[in-house]
């Protein structure tokens, strides 16, 4: 049986499919959609769309509240919302006020609100994970990722969908609810033949280097699958200050084989300021790394682009692939440097699959759609 028509068949369906893109996430939101429709017309269905608006408008005091424009009584309702999205913005007082990660959390749950207990099932997508680089307690600190999530199962969420999150065991928090991390390993390898059309991926021209030992499982998955070595840097910090909240990085290490004459990916979850990444790069550099490319599910460079530009032009850096899981500044989208990875396809077979009961194994571990891609491009895999 075809893969999409069985996505369809109406005798598996949990409910009927009611899908909501928040404001920031409408973008992302759309494409999903549209692959939606394509598979339900090709099983012959005529939906036209399974997007339901919502709105949270504002009192010019900066008070909200959310609304649905349609019903959604009975529906397997997914809720798509990027916490991430900087460029929504609000007036305050006649002042224009910049979403923050808490405003779009507190949107979320106005429309989780809104919906009044009449969907049939509520699911979240929430690619950048509602506080989770604040996992876990050091000192007299807050949890806010592990309460946000008992929070939302309290307001009646069965599941909930994130990307790559900082730290995987925060679901520990919710162990009677669904919770499901991906990784989107497969999209960022089609990314790199699709836009590096003379890359290696073998074990004497190719390598993968962890930045840091928070990140070492996610590089030796893509070490592992592609058969190649594993390097590691590890930051060594001065534990007796504090800087912008956290232990200021005295050096980076490098643990691992030569990289001489190689190319060299770097994964890691998110590219904040970006000094880390090229850091190391440089230190790569210094080592005679042939080319260096790095890869963050979420690349959202929060002092500018200017370094990397630079970084660019001198030869440090040779591509940055990020995904459209969160918002891209066009000025982001129009660098030369700068390669896409798309997921809407990916979180839209995530939707169909669970909308229907059907096993998600093959999702959460795309083993044979990488290893059917690196034999498509003449790589051998053992």
């Amino acid at each position: 049986m075809d893969k999409n028509k069985l996505l369809f068949d109406p005798q598996t369906k949990v409910a009927p499919l009611g899908f909501i893109a928040m404001e920031g996430a409408k973008e992302l939101g759309e494409k999903i959609n549209s692959y939606l429709v394509t598979w339900a017309k090709q099983s012959g269905l005529s939906d036209e769309t399974y997007l339901i608006e919502s709105e949270c408008p504002r009192f010019a005091s900066g008070d909200g509240k959310g609304y649905i424009k349609k019903t959604v009584r009975g529906n397997d309702l997914f809720i798509l919302v990027d916490v991430g999205n900087y460029n929504c913005t609000y007036k305050m007082f006649g002042k224009e006020n910049a979403m923050s990660p808490d405003d779009h959390y507190q949107d979320l749950k106005r429309v989780i609100q809104s919906a009044g207990g009449k969907a049939h099932r509520i699911n979240i997508i929430m690619p950048i994970l509602y506080g989770g680089r604040q996992h876990r307690r050091i000192y007299r600190e807050s949890l806010d990722c592990a309460v946000s999530l008992q929070e939302l199962q309290a307001m009646g969420v069965s599941n909930i969908v994130t990307f790559d999150a900082h730290d995987p065991r925060v679901q520990n928090a919710v162990p009677l609810m669904g919770f499901d991390n991906i990784m989107p390993s497969y999209q960022v390898l089609k990314s790199i033949f699709r836009n590096v059309q003379d890359i290696e991926l073998d074990k004497d021209h190719f390598m993968v280097v962890s930045p840091d030992e928070g990140a070492i499982n996610r590089n030796m998955y893509y070490a592992s699958v592609l058969g190649v070595d594993l390097g590691m840097f590890y930051k060594r910090r001065d534990y007796s200050v504090m800087v912008n909240g956290r232990n200021p990085i005295v050096a980076h290490e490098y643990l691992g084989n030569d990289v001489a004459g190689r190319d060299v990916f770097i994964a890691d979850d998110i590219i904040s300021s970006g000094d880390s990444v090229l850091d190391i790069a440089v230190e790569l550099k210094k080592r005679k790394a042939k080319r260096i490319f790095a890869y963050a599910t979420y690349a959202i460079f929060t002092n500018g682009l200017e370094i990397f530009d630079k970084a660019h032009k001198d030869g440090i850096i040779d591509g940055v692939f990020g995904t459209n899981l969160t918002y891209r500044t066009p000025e982001l989208l129009s660098r030369s440097w700068f390669y896409e990875v798309d997921c809407a396809k990916y979180i839209a077979y995530f939707i169909a699959s669970l909308n229907h009961d059907l096993s998600i194994a093959s999702i959460l571990d795309p083993h044979q759609k990488i290893k059917a891609l690196l034999e498509k491009h003449g790589h051998t895999v053992k």
